[in-house]
């Protein structure tokens, strides 16, 4: 059922108002909160995965977001896991950056203070609930999540753990609220402009450019990615096998996994030989361009690639290849396909290496690794609240510390200008 517009107001205005109550806590407050938030969600483990079921059952088994929606024991260890991450990582609020005396003697801070009401729009990780509450408190900002139908049953449950411990503690669920998954609802987080302070889209293309054109609160993009392996001439076979297969086929659902493979001309034959069998044993479908189709003929799983093929975020067992004839070529094809996501090179040529790491547009670029490693938890930073491929604020893995902004304060004596 659609929640009433003014209730949806009013719930805004109620989070807005109880943030300052997260500033009058402690690191160590905040860390045990967190410590029991990450102790519940394990306690519960069997009523989360009832309701993870109830959203399994209205799924495709077949979409790439089931796997995303999916949650186990093991996957619920792994979100308590960075939680407790987020929990060791230093306090990012009122650090001091700056410090100086002017010339009329008033001294002068610049601190990071918190950003104040984060909302994000999510579609089905249930696994966000968890992460953006943990890192919103630990910066002591209040937040508001909207997530999707799809795992509405999965966030509710993960929510109702949050908000008990957050009455332990005496703390208003407020700080933390999860709204309806109603679509209606999220024209009132875009004019909430006195109330919300940044809106963090996390999903698809589609979700991230509607809240870009759409909002007039300021917006974070964690966008899409279209990521792209290039394996230049020199590259050792071996390991550029063992790269791909593992960014393309480790977990295919998520946003860092592999989507096009660039490869030199002159070690395409020498490749895809092997490459073939390897993502072969994995039945990964290759979407290939004229060149790669005929040197793969034979390949169960092969599909002539269209232009459109080349600007997929596949999100499943499936990739597209092309045949480039130098670093030049690869560097404007991902220039024009690529979402500034995450880059590889696999190659033995330093130079090569140098050029391609300083002249590829993107959050994170590699070389001679996967790109599965584009992760916040993977970074050392905790959990995240996405991936940015913005330039402003934050790039690459939006984690605890971009939830902070800037203050300046000044102490004086009785100064005047």
């Amino acid at each position: 059922m659609m929640q009433a517009k003014n209730t949806v107001a009013q719930t805004i205005a109620r989070t807005h108002a109880k943030r300052m109550v997260l500033q009058e806590l402690s690191a160590g407050q905040i860390n045990i909160i967190l410590k029991d938030i990450a102790n519940g969600l394990l306690e519960n483990t069997e009523g989360i995965l009832k309701s993870n079921q109830k959203d399994l059952a209205k799924m495709d088994r077949n979409s790439p977001l089931y796997d995303r929606l999916l949650l186990n024991a093991s996957r619920i260890q792994s979100i308590a896991g960075s939680i407790r991450k987020v929990m060791k990582l230093k306090d990012p609020c009122e650090q001091l950056l700056a410090k100086r005396k002017l010339g009329n003697g008033i001294v002068l801070e610049k601190i990071t203070t918190p950003l104040g009401v984060v909302a994000a729009i999510f579609e089905s990780r249930p696994n966000v609930v968890a992460d953006i509450a943990s890192l919103c408190l630990k910066s002591r900002n209040a937040c508001i999540l909207k997530g999707s139908k799809d795992a509405d049953y999965t966030n509710r449950a993960i929510i109702k753990i949050i908000h008990g411990i957050l009455k332990q503690h005496k703390l208003p669920d407020a700080l933390v609220y999860l709204l309806p998954p109603d679509r209606e609802i999220v024209s009132q987080l875009f004019t909430a402009t006195k109330h919300i302070d940044v809106i963090i889209p996390r999903g698809s293309n589609q979700l991230i450019d509607f809240v870009r054109k759409n909002s007039q609160v300021p917006v974070i993009e964690t966008g899409a990615g279209v990521c792209h392996t290039y394996v230049e001439k020199t590259a050792q076979i071996p390991m550029a096998v063992k790269i791909i297969v593992n960014a393309k086929t480790q977990r295919p659902s998520v946003c860092n996994a592999l989507d096009t493979i660039l490869i030199d001309e002159a070690i395409a034959e020498k490749l895809l030989t092997p490459l073939q069998i390897a993502l072969g044993e994995k039945e990964v479908k290759i979407y290939a361009d004229n060149k790669s189709y005929g040197l793969l003929k034979g390949y169960p799983f092969l599909v002539k690639a269209a232009k459109s093929d080349y600007y997929r975020e596949f999100l499943s067992l499936s990739c597209a290849i092309k045949i480039v004839k130098n670093l030049e070529e690869a560097l404007h094809h991902i220039e024009i396909h690529g979402t500034r996501h995450s880059e590889a090179i696999i190659t033995s040529n330093k130079k090569i290496a140098s050029d391609f790491l300083k002249l590829v547009d993107a959050a994170a670029v590699y070389h001679n690794a996967s790109t599965r490693f584009t992760d916040g938890e993977e970074f050392g930073l905790g959990a995240e609240v996405g991936i940015s491929t913005q330039k402003l604020h934050a790039r690459g893995p939006f984690a605890l510390e971009k939830l902070v902004t800037e203050k300046w304060i000044l102490r004086g004596n009785g100064q005047i200008r």
